[in-house]
């Protein structure tokens, strides 16, 4: 399998991989209106509204898609079972980090453009792509690589990605209470970066030092997407791959368990 991250000479030397343009925002802007304004020459949108969630509900506001659903969007998107894929977005790799866990999840190729579209040297594109249909086969999600609800309460490694002020419970913007999972530990996905760049291998597995092998962490955040960063994190350390609770806070913090709030 291909490293998580890779950069610009990496894809340069690869040009069979498809590239997925995966900017999302939860402020109400439109990623798709975002790549047609400009994206990397020869990239594809993916929506992780469409194609990498179900629609929001009792599992969180970003639930897992079912794998039918999943499938049918790479396909039309030009990504099939054989792809190569690179994903970026504007957010040091925040929200594509959701595509690149999933392929990977699946045991496909598929890592993160470091940097994004903001380290990008070179010109980007207006030119519509029309990606030629491929064909993904449909495949379950592997329960090992999952945490239930139950799970990310019991522990015993559990990570928060969201911003340290959420964890907290001193700002919560979108979810129905503010807080975290009791027990959690607050990793913001920020800490991963050096600007828009992902921190050294060594750097990160020093960030990690002390939560164990990656195979006992279970990561969440607000919905199950910048969970993915700290997932890819700790796989670019070296530490082997965590779990996610696909639910996370917003499944969590509709239900009447227990919050914690604070450091």
């Amino acid at each position: 399998m291909i490293p998580p991250v890779v950069d610009q000479a990496w894809l340069e030397a690869h040009p069979e991989a498809v590239v997925a343009d995966v900017r999302s925002y939860l402020d109400g802007r439109s990623g798709a209106d975002a790549y047609r304004a400009g994206h990397l020459p020869g990239a594809v949108f993916v929506s992780l509204d469409v194609v990498l969630a179900d629609p929001p509900g009792d599992r969180g506001r970003h639930p897992l898609p079912d794998p039918a659903r999943f499938a049918a969007g790479l396909s039309a998107s030009g990504i099939g079972d054989g792809s190569v894929v690179v994903a970026y977005d504007d957010a040091g790799g925040a929200m594509a980090a959701r595509l690149v866990w999933l392929l990977r999840m699946l045991g496909r190729d598929a890592a993160l453009l470091d940097g994004g579209i903001d380290a990008w040297e070179g010109d980007l594109s207006t030119e519509a792509v029309l990606p030629e249909v491929a064909s993904f086969t449909a495949t379950q999600w592997p329960d090992d690589a999952l945490a239930t609800i139950d799970e990310a309460v019991a522990g015993p490694v559990v990570i928060d990605a969201r911003a340290t002020e959420r964890f907290r419970g001193e700002h919560e913007p979108i979810d129905p209470k503010a807080g975290h999972i009791p027990g959690a530990r607050s990793y913001p996905l920020s800490g991963n970066l050096d600007g828009s760049r992902f921190k050294t291998p060594d750097d990160l597995r020093q960030r990690f030092a002390g939560l164990g092998p990656a195979e006992g962490v279970i990561s969440y955040c607000g919905s199950g997407v910048t969970a993915c960063h700290n997932l890819i994190a700790m796989e670019l350390a070296g530490l082997g791959r965590g779990r996610l609770y696909p639910g996370s806070w917003s499944e969590y913090s509709a239900t009447d368990r227990d919050v914690a709030t604070g450091a």
